[in-house]
């Protein structure tokens, strides 16, 4: 992470190396005690929504609660399957835990974007970033991280040695592997406009509410990227990996202790993470919200970005709360007709509008070549809709006839 850093370029002195020390020290411990809060802020949410009470006995407004559950899973038996392969048991929830933090490393959770200084601030005397690290593909690498976790829930269920961990490990992964390509192809819209993939850079780019992602993109990316990335969260209502229904406990069935705290330590790290990344890609990041010449006052010095993605952030986690709160539970055909009939389709077609308008701005269209590019464009992606509509009900149709294969 050192060398894809840009700011570590060149003579790199032991003082630069202790910055980066630090900031990996900081950024580990409190995402670790952000984490542990909120298991408690869904928890008093969601009580609050149901007319409960929620948390309220250890410390304060019950803030220690999930510090005396974790500690209870410390010391609680560490069971191992007799069947279990050994190794790649004890492997597995690392394999879920540890990407979970390295995609936050490359997220900017604050720095000055004010008069050119593009984020950076003066740390201990070294000019550097909010951010431990800022490679020139970083979203990329945000990509392939949460595409490792697919392994950990994989190997997790494999490894048991058990029916039902297996049956929700592969469902875990089938629903992953599904939602992966609209998450992609919602993110290149971003590579389109902002022509990097660099954190900061996409950052850099969002000056002002008319230049947020979110609206120079159309709306659009932001929602398939919201639900996608809820489905890959396995948060509901895409929390199928967790049916006890059918599956008792999901791929983590047979885990205790240390071990599934590490799971259950990930999953909601994992909600954090990408809830700052939607916050970076589409929000502004640590920008303040800006309309044309009028920018919100808050004066905190060095802290005032860091302010506005905590505030956007924790908009963003009240958001998967009320989903787990409000929303039922997907049917699993219904899951994957989502991501594959429409998501995929969408997030694909909205991609071209836009690299077909991005093309015609280049080339110096005038309004009215735009137009019609334009017009002509929707007809061929209603036509490519209709014809996608008429081969899935086809299909439901010989299914229907030659009914049930076994």
């Amino acid at each position: 992470m050192f060398a894809l850093d840009p700011l570590l370029l060149g003579d790199v002195t032991w003082g630069d190396f202790a910055v980066v020390a630090v900031k990996v020290g900081v950024s580990f411990v409190v995402l670790l005690v952000a984490t542990m809060f909120m298991v408690w802020f869904e928890r008093k949410v969601i009580a609050g929504m149901q007319n409960r009470i929620g948390p309220n006995k250890a410390g304060p407004f019950g803030l220690l609660q999930t510090l005396a559950d974790g500690t209870k899973l410390f010391f609680k038996e560490d069971l191992l399957p007799e069947k279990a392969d050994r190794f790649v048991f004890r492997l597995a929830p690392f394999l879920s835990f540890v990407p979970a933090f390295l995609s936050f490393c490359i997220i900017p959770v604050g720095g000055d974007f004010t008069d050119g200084n593009a984020g950076k601030v003066r740390l201990f005397g070294h000019t550097t970033l909010l951010q431990v690290a800022d490679p020139p593909i970083g979203v990329l690498l945000g990509l392939a991280l949460s595409s490792i976790a697919v392994y950990g829930i994989m190997l997790a269920g494999w490894s048991s040695g058990s029916k039902y961990p297996l049956l929700g490990s592969v469902r875990a992964s089938a629903q992953m592997v599904s939602y992966e390509a609209a998450l992609g192809l919602s993110v290149a819209t971003i590579f389109l406009l902002a022509g990097t993939m660099s954190t900061n850079g996409i950052v850099l780019g969002q000056g002002g509410l008319r230049n947020w992602n979110i609206v120079a993109t159309g709306v659009i990316p932001f929602v398939i990227f919201m639900l996608a990335a809820t489905a890959e969260l396995n948060r509901p209502p895409f929390d199928l990996v967790e049916a006890e229904q059918e599956l008792v406990g999901g791929f983590n069935t047979e885990y205790s202790s240390i071990r599934f705290a590490l799971f259950f330590l990930a999953e909601f790290m994992n909600t954090m993470t990408m809830s700052a990344i939607i916050v970076t890609l589409f929000l502004g990041g640590p920008q303040p919200i800006s309309i044309g010449s009028w920018t919100a006052d808050v004066h905190l010095g060095p802290f005032t970005g860091t302010f506005w993605f905590l505030a956007k952030v924790l908009v963003f986690l009240y958001i998967y709360i009320w989903f787990r709160a409000t929303l039922p539970r997907l049917r699993y055909d219904q899951l994957m007709d989502l991501g594959w009939k429409l998501l995929i389709p969408v997030a694909l077609a909205w991609f071209m509008a836009l690299a077909g308008l991005k093309v015609a701005q280049n080339a110096g269209w005038g309004g009215g070549a735009q137009a019609l590019g334009m017009v002509v464009g929707a007809a061929v992606i209603l036509a490519c809709f209709g014809l996608l509509r008429m081969a899935t009900r086809v299909s439901a149709r010989v299914r229907a006839e030659e009914g049930a294969m076994f």
